[in-house]
């Protein structure tokens, strides 16, 4: 909620009998914000001078005591980090963070069709946390890039599929710090020798600048992406620079704690809700483990407690519980990954390859509710999601399921050739030989 009023160089707030000014300096087009947790009614605001813009803004005022309001050019700095109080026993905490991403992202209903009794699903729209970088992997690299400017990085070393979203958001974010950025990326051996193209997320990592090393899947699953990484690692430190390298997803432990940040903004959320308001269930794809790892001890460590239901849409579930378990060890949670998520296979054909079924479900679910899944993680974990429904109605019936929208338009570019045939509702518009027509009364600018 915001109210825009016409004022001044000072304001007077009052609530509960206490006074306070608020005053600010005008340059000539200048704005500031203050925002409240309260509603306008408790407010007595007296104001001087009625000849500027003043911004009241419902969500975190400070009381009597409070310090004055943060500069809103907070994007693309660097922020010392404070972790939620119920995961300050993790170790190591990370020291900073770049703000790299548009949070908190919204939840609203997703009226899914055909939902077991008294199911609801609602979705955190985590693809839209920026532009070029949307999806799951900036919450991740705001830590892992904060990491590496601290460590005097200069450039950036990860690697992924031909159309990762981690790495084409990790091109455009180091981009945005100044740090070149070399990617790896896995394509078949028929495609190894040829350029890459400008399909999806090569459009946008090449637009940035990025330097594209390509490795056929075979050498790729015999020497893997650690090994990988390494020589590229190497190869750039006898050029005299100073790579920092992020691995597959950006999942390792630090980059863990952008989950273990989005389950705090989630509480934030639901904390400012006009009724009591719980989630029994999390659900969200896994495709490296990191993400599900944060979610996972996040939800059970904070005053959230859903149950996390992951669907790995490559390997498989014991592969992740393992994965998970590492990165978990990793920030000394000490617990089993097996207590805390559940993970089942969504993987169906195989990473990034897509059964005609699970193409006409993203394409029927983006006509039913206008959300557009990709086809690689989320639209493989929806699918799933409502095939448990349909075979196992009472284990859903009368839950609140929040899913985490990870993000990935792009790769819906590459199977534009094999959606091709669901679409339609397309016609040459039929006119009338009658209606009139004048040549040029129908401007083209």
């Amino acid at each position: 909620m915001q109210i825009r009023v016409n004022f001044p160089i000072g304001l007077k707030i009052k609530k509960k009998g206490k006074e306070r000014m608020l005053s600010c300096q005008w340059s000539s087009f200048s704005r500031v914000c203050y925002s409240s947790p309260f509603s306008l009614q408790q407010f007595n605001i007296k104001a001087l001078n009625l000849n500027r813009h003043y911004c009241l803004t419902k969500s975190s005022m400070e009381d009597s005591s409070s310090q004055v309001s943060p500069s809103p050019f907070q994007f693309l700095t660097k922020k010392p980090y404070e972790p939620p109080q119920w995961a300050s026993h993790l170790s190591p905490l990370p020291s900073h963070t770049f703000s790299l991403g548009h949070f908190p992202t919204p939840i609203h209903k997703w009226n899914l069709p055909n939902l077991p009794k008294d199911t609801e699903v609602w979705l955190k729209r985590d693809d839209i946390s920026g532009m070029q970088l949307s999806g799951n992997k900036v919450r991740k690299l705001e830590f892992l890039l904060g990491d590496a400017v601290a460590q005097g990085a200069d450039c950036i070393v990860t690697i992924g599929g031909i159309q990762s979203n981690h790495c084409r958001a990790t091109a455009v974010a180091a981009k945005y710090l100044n740090l070149d950025c070399y990617l790896i990326l896995r394509t078949s051996k028929l495609l190894v020798d040829k350029d890459p193209g400008l399909i999806g997320n090569l459009l946008v990592e090449r637009l940035v600048g990025a330097h594209i090393d390509l490795v056929s899947k075979e050498e790729y699953a015999k020497v893997g992406s650690e090994a990988l990484t390494k020589l590229l690692k190497e190869e750039l430190l006898n050029e005299g620079r100073k790579p920092y390298v992020i691995p597959v997803g950006g999942s390792n432990s630090l980059g863990t704690w952008g989950y273990i940040e989005a389950i705090r903004e989630v509480e934030q959320q639901l904390q400012h809700s006009s009724s009591e308001w719980k989630f029994d269930d999390i659900v969200v794809a896994c495709g490296s483990g990191g993400t599900v790892a944060g979610l996972s001890i996040a939800s059970r460590l904070s005053g959230l407690k859903a149950k996390v239901n992951a669907f790995c849409v490559c390997d498989d579930p014991d592969y992740f519980y393992e994965y998970v378990q590492g990165l978990l060890d990793g920030i000394n949670a000490g617990v089993s990954s097996r207590d805390i998520v559940s993970i089942q296979n969504a993987k169906g054909l195989g990473y990034a390859m897509s059964t005609a079924d699970e193409l006409k479900f993203v394409k029927q679910v983006a006509e039913a509710t206008g959300v557009i899944l990709d086809p690689v993680y989320s639209g493989k974990a929806a699918y799933g999601m409502i095939k448990d429904m349909n075979e196992n109605p009472t284990k859903w019936e009368g839950r609140k399921i929040l899913f985490i929208h990870t993000g990935g338009l792009l790769g819906l570019y590459d199977k534009a050739d094999e959606m091709a045939s669901l679409m339609g509702k397309w016609r040459k518009m039929d006119i009338n030989e009658s209606t009139p027509r004048q040549e040029g009364i129908g401007k083209m600018f």
